[in-house]
């Protein structure tokens, strides 16, 4: 069995190959599935794992709820057009294609600010 003075990379992997160790046996090491190295338990005595666990920045996670509450009440992406009914100079659309094959696609728009709605066939 091979005996390592100080494990130099992460306890959770093989020092040789890098593959995931199995969890410590009963009895004995810890032998790499992969490429067959074994680990004196003496050797992993020592060793202390650390986790860090980060929690979201709660401001960031309010930012991004909002960001997609803006998203869902429009239609698709952004485009310049000016609304009819408001005048405002931003919408959204989506387009399909409702006709037949060889002839071009319906853009349905939809206003960022009143969501009137008005279609162009092209």
């Amino acid at each position: 069995m091979a005996t390592l003075p100080h494990f130099d990379c992460d306890p959770m992997f093989c020092p040789k190959c890098g593959a995931i160790l199995p969890t410590l046996g009963i009895k004995g090491g810890i032998v790499c599935v992969v490429c067959k190295f074994e680990i004196d338990i003496e050797v992993m005595e020592d060793v202390v794992v650390k986790y860090t666990v980060e929690f979201n920045n709660r401001s960031d996670y309010i930012e991004e709820q909002q960001l997609k509450s803006a998203q869902s009440k429009t239609e698709g992406p952004l485009v310049e057009r000016r609304c009819p009914r408001c005048g405002n100079d931003t919408m959204s659309y989506a387009s399909l294609q409702l006709r037949s094959a060889d002839e071009g696609q319906t853009i349905f728009y939809t206003c960022t600010k009143c969501q009137h709605k008005e279609t162009e066939n092209s």
